[in-house]
């Protein structure tokens, strides 16, 4: 048996209101109108729903019962609407955002809160992985957004880029390194150190090597490779051995135990956005996380 959920509400109102004329100024419906409605309502079940030998609008117990679920529909429709409006003002709904490991630490954890201050009703899903990952997750509809290097933007197919910050590669090393003590760093002292090496399947690793080789570097003593860069970071901090890091997004977890060396090159710029498909359907949400992303970094130019 299919019962019209709205003539369940409107059977709410009139027993909330007390007459039928009272709940059809509030529907914004004629009291005819109303009235078959309830007919209706009453033929598709089989019974009345009000006490007609009354001249007030009494319902049965039947009308009674029935008046409480239209109630419940009622304020279901009410919630729903509000919902909507927070989703369409970017106040509530889900933000899903990929990003490589070392951004997704306090750099992005930072704007999150941020963003979650003023929208606690928003859902946010973080997806950590390397570049070609995140590509595949973008490219899949998997993700929202991937907050990365320009240069996968480059790689996915109808991608709309947003600058956020030139995160530079830089040289990392213990704070008291030897090599903090030479005036200038030379190819040579680069060659004779013992680095720790990301990920192969790393931007940062392919950007890393292709830079130090147009330096004229002959070779890099890698000792440890790994994915992790809390690894990187713990044993560049506790040996001599250096690595390569981004300065922006590592710049929080430098404390007074790990520096960067003087040391830069052309090659080492490294763009980052927000990356998004320009075929993506509109949410709101990600719209409010991206401004708060241009609101909290300083942004470059577009190249």
């Amino acid at each position: 048996m299919y019962i019209d959920p709205r003539h369940l509400a409107q059977l709410s109102m009139i027993v909330e209101a007390g007459s039928f004329q009272a709940a059809a100024d509030r529907i914004g419906l004629s009291q005819p109108a109303l009235s078959r409605n309830m007919r209706t309502l009453e033929h598709r079940i089989g019974a009345p729903v009000f006490d007609r030998s009354s001249r007030r609008a009494m319902p049965t117990d039947l009308g009674l019962r029935l008046a409480q679920n239209g109630l419940a529909i009622r304020v279901a429709e009410e919630q729903a609407g509000k919902y909507s409006e927070r989703v369409s003002s970017g106040a509530a709904g889900q933000l899903r955002i990929g990003a490589p490991p070392i951004i997704a630490g306090q750099f992005l954890t930072s704007r999150i809160c941020r963003f979650l201050i003023d929208r606690p009703d928003c859902k946010v899903d973080v997806r950590v992985g390397l570049v070609h990952e995140l590509r595949t997750m973008l490219e899949r509809a998997q993700i929202d957004l991937v907050i990365g290097p320009r240069d996968l933007a480059d790689r996915v197919a109808e991608s709309h880029f947003v600058p956020l910050a030139d995160d530079r590669v830089g040289i990392l090393c213990r704070a008291d390194h030897d090599l903090l003590a030479r005036e200038t760093i030379q190819l040579t002292d680069l060659e004779q150190q013992h680095w720790v090496a990301h990920s192969r399947g790393s931007m940062l690793r392919q950007q890393t090597e292709g830079a130090l080789i147009a330096l004229g570097l002959e070779r890099i003593n890698i000792t440890v490779e790994t994915d992790s860069i809390q690894s990187v970071l713990e044993i560049v901090g506790s040996t001599d051995l250096i690595s390569t890091m981004p300065r922006e997004t590592t710049r929080p977890y430098l404390a007074d135990r790990l520096t960067f060396l003087a040391f830069d090159h052309p090659q080492f710029h490294r763009p980052i956005g927000a990356i998004r498909r320009t075929s993506a359907p509109t949410n709101r949400a990600v719209d409010e996380f991206v401004n708060v992303l241009k609101s909290e970094t300083p942004a470059i130019d577009p190249i």
